[in-house]
């Protein structure tokens, strides 16, 4: 399309105005080879968008199983999405042909109510769409969330992580909007600041974000710490603080907006704001809570179309699950009615959103099994040199690849499994235990490093170092060889390229600080350490070339929690800092590119692309992959998405860049979890569906 060309020479000019000095957002990295690693959870997700009819509100129509249309086609993961103003329109994310955009398709007949509605099977026998079309160019690589069009359906408005930002652990993500005739790209947030999940009033003249302001991300990993900005839509001029404290807006009508905010309680709740438009900007007259403690609201969405209705998403007590209820706030007592929970009582409901014409509400939730595509085991991400440098997710934590590129280790937490590359013959159970990370020795085939034992535990927890031998063939008899004594904690090992040492980490001094040992023997052949000092070294990778080990290590400022990468000769000389990411930040899991030049990890680097509340859980929603060269200079991006990536290795076999399934599926579709932190433990205060008093 003719908008493309704009919009990408727009997009690039913004990278050149705006980006740090030393981070790139397109990367074109001069080795080659594949990266892989893992997102929390992102292999089962399998989200589609549905929806229900909004009216009438009543258990028996709006809440039947027959009364759910699912929107989206069933290719790959789609959320976040959004009615065109016509109502006959989808708008979502996708991440489709591995990388996010975001995308535009017609929405079938609603079913099952009456007047102008169609019957289900009718609408079952309605000829199947054409594929939804991307609505952005390709490049630059990036993020791109919370779609929604102007009134007049020619401007589209939504997040992206397309330009860099001036300051490391500062958010990439801003508010853009796009022309879609032409292609004209504007930048509607400040540079230096981040947006997240906009929101465009019914006139399509002022649009409402959240954003930590001037002073930035401060590092939540929870409920951030927002405020409510408005601005012009068509500039992102007259901006304005509307409310402190508080996210996802969304507008009712042009001088209502509706938000969520976690209060000192613990609990989520939904926010109603008065607000007074005028030419010079917006202010509030009123902020009020309309959901009481007991149970989390979040998340709202209201449209003209549904006068005095609100969806929400809730988690209530007693329930591990989070659904989709709608608030009738018109009258003098909250009314609350349950959509999603009759439908798919055990399933997470994501990010409702009401169609302009107030007929439906849309939600994602995962599609389960026997819909749509089969489980991945790698899932192809875009690559900046496709040709010559593959990138995939793994369905599994702590991947490796073997010398060969032919099968991959990784574990699942808990277990220890091996499959082919080329995913035939299905993924192998090695050891059922807790196990990680994983490593392959680069002369013995077939041995596996890896320690057993609990995750991120003490100093004088039992974890021990092994060796894992599968033999010279498949068939052949697994053994399992103990290479560390005392148990003190002994993790992360990583041979040498001649095979006779491995480094790793252990807390026997009382402090986590790294050793070196014999490869076959363990400890009984030879030890000896190899850093020392009141703070924790860790997550160690030992390069290519024999000359240097890379590590992650808190000792610039021991048990303050933040981490930075330094790299060491395995003779302990030339200790050094490669990258950190900032005060407080989190620069973790180095791997050597395959000619020892460069380093993979996963980091803070460029804090959060969206409020982690939006999204199942994630410890570290920060999480990103990122390269820089072993000097420190030319940090690279290589994924934006606003989950969890992390444990990433790099291996010199070039895996063509397409999806890779197994032969054997594995199971666990939908096996994710709700965000932890939303376990209060309060009491509901007798407030249940229906009035409340």
């Amino acid at each position: 399309m003719a908008r493309r060309g704009g919009a990408a020479l727009l997009l690039l000019h913004l990278v050149v105005l705006h980006a740090a000095p030393l981070l790139h957002a397109a990367p074109v990295l001069s080795t080659s080879g594949t990266i892989v690693f893992t997102t929390l959870g992102r292999s089962r997700y399998a989200f589609d968008i549905f929806a229900l009819p909004l009216a009438p509100l009543s258990l028996a129509t709006a809440s039947s199983p027959s009364a759910e249309l699912r929107l989206t086609d069933g290719v790959s993961v789609n959320y976040n999405g959004h009615f065109a103003p016509s109502s006959d329109a989808l708008l979502f994310v996708s991440e489709r042909n591995g990388t996010l955009n975001l995308y535009m398709s017609p929405v079938r007949p609603a079913v099952g109510g009456g007047g102008d509605e169609i019957s289900r099977r009718e609408a079952l026998e309605v000829a199947a769409p054409a594929p939804p079309r991307p609505l952005l160019p390709w490049d630059p690589i990036s993020l791109k969330d919370r779609p929604a069009l102007t009134p007049d359906g020619s401007h589209l408005v939504y997040v992206s992580t397309a330009v860099p930002a001036e300051a490391q652990r500062r958010s990439w993500a801003a508010v853009y909007s796009t022309h879609l005739p032409s292609g004209a790209t504007r930048r509607l947030t400040p540079p230096g600041l981040a947006d997240f999940s906009p929101a465009v009033s019914p006139s399509g003249e002022w649009t409402a974000a959240a954003s930590p302001g001037p002073g930035g991300w401060a590092g939540e990993v929870e409920d951030l710490s927002t405020d409510i900005y408005v601005f012009r839509t068509s500039d992102g001029s007259r901006r304005t603080l509307a409310v402190r404290d508080g996210g996802w807006p969304c507008w009712a009508d042009e001088t209502t907006i509706f938000f969520h905010r976690r209060d000192s309680d613990g609990w989520y709740g939904v926010y109603r704001a008065e607000v007074s438009v005028t030419g010079a900007g917006v202010s509030v007259a009123s902020v009020e809570r309309i959901t009481p403690p007991g149970f989390h609201a979040f998340t709202p969405a209201a449209s003209p179309g549904a006068p005095g209705l609100v969806a929400v998403a809730t988690r209530r007590p007693g329930s591990d699950y989070r659904h989709i209820e709608v608030i009738d706030v018109s009258g003098g007592d909250n009314a609350y009615f349950e959509l999603t929970r009759p439908v798919a009582p055990r399933a997470h409901h994501f990010n409702p959103f009401i169609s302009p014409d107030g007929a439906r509400v849309g939600y994602h939730r995962c599609r389960g099994s026997g819909n749509g595509d089969s489980p991945l085991l790698l899932e192809n991400i875009k690559s900046p040199a496709p040709d010559t440098f593959s990138l995939f997710r793994v369905d599994g934590s702590y991947p490796s690849f073997s010398h060969d590129g032919k099968r991959i280790a990784f574990v699942g937490l808990p277990g220890l499994f091996v499959v082919n590359s080329d995913g035939s013959g299905g993924r192998r159970k090695i050891f059922s235990g807790s196990a990680f990370p994983t490593a392959w020795d680069w002369k013995r085939k077939g041995v596996i490093y890896t320690s057993i034992g609990p995750t991120f535990a003490s100093e004088r927890t039992e974890v021990d170092v092994v060796a894992v031998s599968l033999g010279e063939d498949d068939d052949s008899d697994i053994s399992i060889k103990k290479l560390t004594v005392g148990g003190e904690n002994n993790a992360f090992p990583s041979p040498s390229p001649d095979g006779k040492w491995i480094v790793f980490r252990s807390g026997r001094s009382g402090h986590k600080n790294l050793y070196i040992m014999d490869a076959e023997d363990g400890e009984a052949g030879g030890i000896r350490r190899l850093t020392e000092g009141p703070w924790s070294d860790t997550m160690c990778n030992w390069s290519p070339d024999g000359e240097w080990i890379a590590f992650a290590s808190d000792r610039h400022n021991p048990g303050g929690g933040s981490f930075a990468i330094y790299m060491v000769h395995p003779n302990g000389t030339g200790l050094r800092r490669v990258v950190h990411s900032g005060d407080g930040g989190r620069t973790n899991h180095p791997w050597f590119s395959p000619d020892s030049k460069t380093l993979v990890f996963t980091s803070d680097y460029a804090a959060v692309s969206a409020e982690p509340i939006s999204n199942p859980h994630h410890y570290q929603p920060y999480g990103e992959i990122f390269t820089v060269n072993i000097d420190g200079t030319d940090i690279r991006r290589l994924t934006h998405n606003s989950f969890e990536d992390g444990t990433p290795s790099w291996t010199p076999y070039y895996l063509k860049p397409r999806d890779v399934g197994e032969t054997l599926q594995a199971s666990g579709a939908c096996a994710f979890q709700d965000c932890h932190w939303l376990n209060v433990g309060a009491q509901p205060d007798g407030l249940m569906c229906g009035r409340s008093g």
